[in-house]
């Protein structure tokens, strides 16, 4: 396993070239709040406390295969000031094989992905969500996190939330094996318990 380097995985890209984020793939993302600001609630004794920010982040999120049918959703997480979610997108059944979403809720609760530097072996790639898709744009990975992003904002909004939300960009990386599947999937999970040592961290 490579050593967490944060010039590789914390880098800024344009969108992995020629690829389409509209087909059939499981996805790892990362939503984070403006300027890594708390605004979903906080960690008490390894554990996430949502505020009613969080819960209505939570529930725009957990609500997101109600309007667009193509996407399963896996594990994932709503932290203080940001979002890790696996997603799987279905809509080109002749990619193959694909690992298996874990569904399995783990004491009832959904996680997130801490940082366990080196547990990424592939870097990151932080992509511009307004950018062109290759084929429809509802189907697009971009267009999921628009919408979400766009729904939230719009629930926060309602109860009075005025200042800016959402960092303007999203983190993705594509899963491409069982190996990587799991490796993150223990990532979005154990997140809660090394809060103070994530790179995210803010008190």
């Amino acid at each position: 396993m490579n050593p967490y380097n944060p010039i590789i995985h914390d880098r800024r890209s344009i969108r992995l070239k020629g690829y389409d984020y509209s087909q059939t793939n499981l996805y790892f993302i990362t939503i984070c709040c403006d300027n890594k600001i708390c605004r979903f609630g906080k960690i008490v004794d390894n554990e996430m406390l949502l505020n009613n920010y969080g819960k209505i982040a939570f529930e725009a999120w957990a609500k997101t295969p109600n309007l667009r049918p193509q996407v399963e959703l896996d594990v994932f997480i709503v932290m203080p000031n940001h979002i890790h979610a696996i997603l799987k997108i279905n809509d080109n059944p002749s990619m193959g094989e694909l690992p298996s979403p874990n569904n399995t809720t783990i004491d009832g609760k959904h996680y997130e992905i801490n940082d366990r530097r080196g547990v990424l072996h592939t870097p990151y790639i932080m992509i511009d969500d307004k950018q062109s898709p290759l084929r429809s744009p509802s189907q697009t990975l971009g267009a999921i996190v628009r919408g979400y992003k766009s729904s939230v904002t719009k629930q926060l909004g309602l109860i009075g939330f005025k200042a800016k939300l959402w960092q303007a960009n999203y983190y993705e990386h594509i899963i491409r094996n069982e190996d990587s599947y799991q490796t993150l999937t223990e990532y979005v999970i154990n997140n809660p318990l090394k809060w103070i040592d994530d790179k995210f961290y803010r008190p």
